[in-house]
């Protein structure tokens, strides 16, 4: 990197950024784990000696916290697949249950914002259709961070709402349904081939938020793969050919999936197995009323703190989903 030809092949340089960039987000933690752990080790016996209980109490709490990241650490060992390290992209889709369905895939696009913010990572819409009343009927995410594709393959599947709708005017309970599929984002390194007369190329006027050049030309891009009838849409971007261009790779991206997964007969080790938006092929379910719970069906892991859970709070859900089947 220090060589004066390093930036003469700018994508050259940038692959061997992004593989500093892995080995440092797992150096760089032991490396501080380390350092913190011997100046507690140095300072504790001297506090105990002189009776100064709050710096004891301190670093007895800065211990508890480097027991915490070292567990965080040790679940980050966990992932160790091809694509692991990647930045992903992050699909919300409604199912079963009208505009209810509706309004909880927006409420779990607000939950992945708010856990991939938690956890220091870049977050971009790239794709967004309203539902008929309110909500949402899909959005598309990247999420880009160390590991994030890793960590958000644990919330491919099925999620399920049990609440008193606020769309009832009798204050029934209602269930809904929406899915989660993730995808890694593919770099150049790995070559999918789409040949142009495999390819269906839609354009449309934006919708949403992004200014009057956004919502007034024909910049938002659908692009359907033939073959496989796999349909990808941006309109994130201010120009059609920077739409494109994201299209293209996020369906690289589900091309590539879908490559690994009928190579490899456990389809569990890509993130999970795709089911049916409706009742049965639930991975989580999430209860508001008559009680507050949010249960994972795979691994049994449970919290009480749904107001927590929805604020991005999902870490324990997804250590667990590791742990087991990582």
């Amino acid at each position: 990197m220090e060589s004066p030809s390093f930036w003469d092949d700018n994508d050259a340089a940038q692959g061997v950024i992004e593989e500093v960039n892995q080995l440092k987000a797992w150096t760089l933690p032991y490396q501080d784990l380390k350092e913190r752990c011997n100046n507690v080790e140095a300072l504790l016996p001297e506090a105990e000696a002189a009776g100064e209980e709050e710096l004891v109490a301190d670093l007895v709490k800065e211990l508890t916290n480097i027991d915490e990241a070292l567990a965080e650490l040790e679940v980050r060992r966990m992932l160790s697949g091809e694509m692991d390290g990647k930045n992903c992209y992050l699909e919300i889709n409604a199912g079963a249950g009208g505009t209810e369905a509706c309004d909880w895939a927006l409420m779990l696009a607000r939950m992945y914002q708010r856990w991939g913010a938690k956890r220091g990572w870049k977050v971009d819409i790239l794709d967004n259709v309203d539902g008929d009343v309110a909500g949402i009927k899909s959005m598309t995410l990247k999420l880009s961070g160390p590991f994030a594709y890793g960590y958000a393959k644990a919330e491919k599947g099925v999620h399920r709402l049990v609440r008193i709708s606020p769309f009832d005017a009798n204050a029934k309970r209602h269930t809904s349904f929406a899915s989660v599929d993730v995808t890694p984002e593919i770099t150049d390194d790995i070559k999918i081939e789409i040949r142009p007369d495999q390819l269906r190329i839609d354009t449309y006027r934006a919708s949403g938020a992004g200014g009057q050049h956004v919502n007034k030309t024909d910049s938002a891009v659908r692009i359907t793969h033939l073959p496989t009838g796999m349909v990808v849409s941006c309109q994130s971007e201010r120009s059609q050919v920077q739409n494109k261009e994201t299209c293209m790779k996020l369906l690289r991206a589900k091309l590539y999936e879908k490559e690994v997964s009928e190579r490899d007969a456990k389809i569990q080790g890509m993130g999970g197995e795709k089911k049916e938006i409706a009742w049965g092929s639930q991975i989580r379910n999430y209860v508001f009323q008559p009680y507050t719970l949010v249960k994972d069906t795979r691994t049994k892991y449970e919290v009480g703190n749904i107001q927590g859970v929805m604020d991005g709070d999902l870490d324990g859900f997804i250590n667990a989903y590791l742990k087991e089947f990582g």
